[in-house]
């Protein structure tokens, strides 16, 4: 994108001076932006601090959208150094409510009716203000509940797609001309921001982020989700119950026993999320949780939510054990499974790196022990070997972390490693459990027999693309039918071995079930699925070995 392109030259003009205010004037040097020479004489009161510092700074006063890619980019310790991710977790987001009238306009348009006949009652002043939005409280005239309102702030959005365009303009120009910074992958963090921020800012989305957590947490006792009302929710406005309740900084510090359980109830609530559920609060921090009466922790803002998929849960529960254990190989071999590789690198150096890190906590007794630290650790020391954490899990990560350091806020001495081991014992049991892993088996077998079918098809087009001389390397046409032959030879050897596999573990259920009639004194049809899987297994086998490709 060129500069003459931007939308907004005079906000592009308010993000230079920011930078020149903060001594900055190098990188704007470098970068060759227009007008540079006329701003060189800026003041340098902010130069007597620590560049990241000024960093941090310049970005809270660039505005919400800088705060906001601060705030993520403060979640990826694997791409950014440590004190410039310590000082980005610092950025605060709190501004000056808006004008009650404007609110009111917003809040009208997103319904289509004037607020005084949805609402018995309405307080201009609002009990909470961000970057964002702002939360009001009122009354619904039909139902007479109390409810909370969270308004998005007028104009918002076009403000933050223009600053992302410029920041889009600013980061390009970076990565072509400031060759170190390339390894931080500042366009790529910003497309994470870019989405991240956008949803954000779908009210609807987050409704039904908080509908979602009410079904997963509804069997935990001690847990309140607000509940949306849908029928006034729309993607700028998001109506919910009105919770009472006070913050974990105002809990009387003698009730050691109260702080105790709350710090295990916050702690479980967050890996239960994360482990036995894949959805969880990406920002448990002490501002977004409530102490209602009766004990309960009731999670508010459900803007940012992060997903896992089953195989990034079991990668977790494998990353948490080696930690636990100190297992430096198979902590190893779990990396290298979940990051992403862009060159060479030594191994054997970096497992000796990781054993430093865990041996690091070999003479630390178990309840000092901090998990979430160990993995922000670990990911740290990714960076140094250029070895990138997907985005979901370097937040899932920062989620723990920040739920564990709110834990400890409650209760100092708190021992997290049984309330982890808990929930990886549970997860490890689903794991290996039949019914699991005859899900898996399906799949996979659906996969293969799939990949099977199409395999002659496939095949035939790289036949035409040869013959059409469309390849960029060229084969022979001859060798092809020999090609073909052993890759239906390969894939016939996996598909039989999924289905051996899946008449073994079926044929396991059947016998323990004890299902008329018996042969040799178990269920007929699950000893003949031993029997034939046995024929088949041996066969497979001798295949195998009189043809010597093994």
């Amino acid at each position: 994108m060129e500069i003459k392109t931007l939308t907004n030259l005079g906000r592009f003009k308010d993000i230079v001076l920011t930078l020149l205010n903060y001594g900055f004037v190098d990188l704007v040097d470098r970068l060759d932006l227009p007008g540079k020479k006329l701003l060189t004489k800026s003041s340098r009161r902010e130069l007597e601090l620590g560049t990241w510092e000024r960093i941090r700074r310049a970005m809270e006063d660039l505005g919400p959208t800088f705060v906001k890619f601060g705030q993520i980019m403060s979640l990826r310790p694997d791409l950014l150094p440590g004190p410039l991710i310590e000082e980005l977790r610092k950025l605060q987001d709190e501004v000056p409510p808006e004008k009650p009238s404007d609110i009111r306009k917003v809040i009208e348009k997103a319904l289509g009716a004037p607020l005084e006949e949805v609402f018995l009652s309405f307080e201009t002043e609002p009990i909470a203000a961000a970057s964002l939005s702002q939360v009001h409280r009122a009354l619904l005239r039909d139902s007479r509940r109390v409810v909370a309102i969270k308004v998005q702030r007028p104009g918002i959005r076009s403000k933050i797609e223009k600053d992302l365009d410029i920041l889009a303009y600013l980061l390009g120009r970076l990565n072509e001309r400031v060759e170190e910074i390339r390894l931080y992958d500042l366009p790529g963090l910003l497309k994470t921001t870019r989405r991240n921020l956008l949803r954000e800012l779908d009210f609807l989305r987050e409704a039904r982020a908080m509908q979602i957590a009410r079904a997963q947490l509804s069997g935990m006792p001690g847990v309140y989700i607000p509940e949306p009302v849908s029928e006034y929710c729309t993607e700028r406005l998001l109506v919910m119950d009105f919770v009472r309740g006070k913050k974990l900084k105002e809990l009387p510090a003698e009730h050691i026993e109260e702080a105790e359980n709350l710090a295990k109830l916050g702690l479980r609530i967050t890996i239960s999320q994360i482990l036995e559920h894949g959805f969880f609060h990406a920002d448990p921090h002490p501002g977004n949780i409530l102490v209602r009466e009766g004990k309960e922790l009731c999670l508010l803002d459900w803007g940012m939510v992060g997903r896992l998929t089953d195989e990034d849960r079991f990668d977790l529960i494998d990353l948490v054990r080696s930690v636990a254990e100190k297992d430096s190989k198979r902590l190893l071999e779990t990396l290298l499974l979940i990051t992403s590789i862009d060159r060479t690198f030594d191994q054997r150096a970096l497992e000796r790196d990781l054993l430093d890190i865990l041996d690091a906590y070999t003479s630390i007794p178990l309840q000092e022990i901090n998990i979430g630290q160990a993995l922000l650790d670990i990911t740290a020391l990714l960076r140094e070997y250029r070895l990138r954490v997907p985005s979901d899990l370097a937040v899932m990560i920062k989620a723990l972390v920040t739920a564990e350091g709110t834990a400890r806020i409650l209760y100092p001495d708190l021992n997290v490693i049984p309330e982890i081991e808990d929930q990886v014992r549970r997860l490890a049991v689903e794991r290996y459990h039949p019914g699991f892993l005859w899900k898996n088996l399906r799949s996979t077998a659906g996969h293969l027999l799939s990949l099977h079918r199409n395999l002659p098809s496939h095949l035939s087009q790289i036949v035409d693309k040869v013959n059409r001389g469309d390849l960029s390397i060229r084969f022979e046409h001859e060798n092809l039918g020999g090609l073909r032959k052993t890759l239906e030879n390969i894939f016939n050897r996996l598909t039989l071995g999924v289905i051996l596999a899946a008449m073994i573990i079926g044929s396991s259920m059947i016998i323990t079930t004890g299902v008329k009639p018996f042969l040799f004194g178990y269920p007929a049809l699950g000893v003949i699925g031993y029997i034939i899987s046995g024929i088949l297994g041996l066969w497979l086998v001798f295949n195998i070995l009189r043809t010597r490709r093994f």
